[in-house]
């Protein structure tokens, strides 16, 4: 993708100001923050709302030198959802959200929850697992520098759930039915007797109300604001997994510019918002269901043994990912896993070590 930054965002402005009631001589940076979401998305809410915010904290409260003048382009207005990673490499924005599970073919790495579902369900396990893998594994440091990019903060959905017009209390009530499942997510449906329909949370409500499809996979999150609810009023949880989808990202060279407490601001901003975001997404989840009961859903759970059974149901899609990603998919896989059994967590199958299996 070739996207020519428009000059007057060209560069990054720094002016001596003077603030009065600090009596203290500022600096004055023009920082760009971009995201292809409007706020009103719970990722990009966080960057609005705890980020830019913390940032400016920091900034006061270590030495008060420097000031952000914020350039902000959020709702897709700089780029679409499919260039999130462009934007922030090649500097179409200094910071912006960079959405991994759109990358699976330049940031294979960080999709690896998409292909180890029923790992865990606690989405701020798995938060907290990038926090630490992105700085510690090698591979996943070399990605992400790569491709001129250093990350600040770690985003996740919560947990997989099925919304559907029909009521599903085994897995057999499964087969021959019309499942949104868009992406690497078509994959959890196989050994069901499910078909996978291609689509996103815009279209689920369409979809399923027009007859393309009969239900579909999501988060009680991401669902909320699209209704689905309304043509797909049984919600089935069987808690496929909570999936790490990338987080704020700034340019590299941009960074390496930057006065070095700026530099320390965006990381320690960055920590902030990933702590607000886990708090923030668990909070939704009970407000989400509570709101979709209120209107007509009905809640099930799906029954362990029918989870089990759809659990070793499924191929080794795990080994799949690692051979076509590299050798470092082994430790990208041991590294997450063990984050997750060191959280007090079983995962529901341990793809790790069925990788020779």
């Amino acid at each position: 993708m070739t996207i020519r930054r428009r000059g007057l965002l060209a560069g990054t402005a720094a002016l001596p100001i003077f603030a009065a009631h600090t009596a203290v001589a500022q600096t004055a940076l023009t920082i760009q923050i971009a995201a292809s979401h409007p706020v009103q998305n719970f990722w990009i809410h966080i960057m609005k709302n705890v980020f830019q915010p913390e940032v400016d904290k920091f900034l006061r409260d270590n030495g008060n030198t420097h000031r952000i003048n914020w350039r902000e382009a959020y709702g897709g207005t700089l780029y679409r959802f499919q260039d999130t990673m462009e934007a922030v490499r090649d500097n179409i924005t200094d910071i912006g959200y960079v959405g991994t599970l759109w990358e699976g073919s330049t940031m294979p790495l960080q999709n690896v929850t998409y292909f180890t579902p029923f790992a865990t369900g606690d989405h701020g396990l798995i938060a907290n697992a990038f926090e630490t893998m992105n700085e510690t594994v090698p591979a996943i440091r070399q990605n992400w520098n790569g491709l001129n990019m250093v990350p600040l903060s770690s985003y996740i959905t919560d947990t997989y759930h099925i919304w559907s017009n029909f009521p599903i209390r085994t897995l057999d009530d499964l087969r021959n039915r019309k499942i949104s499942a868009p992406g690497t997510s078509a994959n959890w449906l196989q050994g069901t007797g499910a078909t996978p329909v291609d689509g996103a949370l815009t279209t689920y409500y369409t979809d399923i109300q027009t007859g393309v499809s009969e239900g579909a996979l999501s988060f009680y999150v991401g669902i909320l604001p699209t209704r689905v609810y309304e043509v797909a009023r049984f919600i089935t949880e069987c808690d496929v997994g909570a999936m790490y989808v990338g987080g704020i990202a700034v340019n590299r060279q941009r960074y390496e510019r930057y006065p070095e407490v700026v530099r320390r601001a965006l990381v320690a901003a960055g920590k902030a918002s990933t702590a607000a975001h886990i708090r923030d997404v668990s909070d939704r989840i009970a407000t989400a269901k509570r709101d979709m009961v209120a209107r007509g859903a009905v809640v099930t759970t799906l029954p362990a043994a029918e989870r089990e059974r759809w659990i070793r149901g499924l191929p080794n899609i795990a080994r799949s990912w690692a051979d076509n990603s590299g050798a470092a998919s082994r430790d990208v896989l041991n590294a997450y896993f063990s984050a997750i059994r060191a959280g007090g967590q079983t995962p529901g199958r341990n793809w790790d070590r069925e990788l020779t299996a």
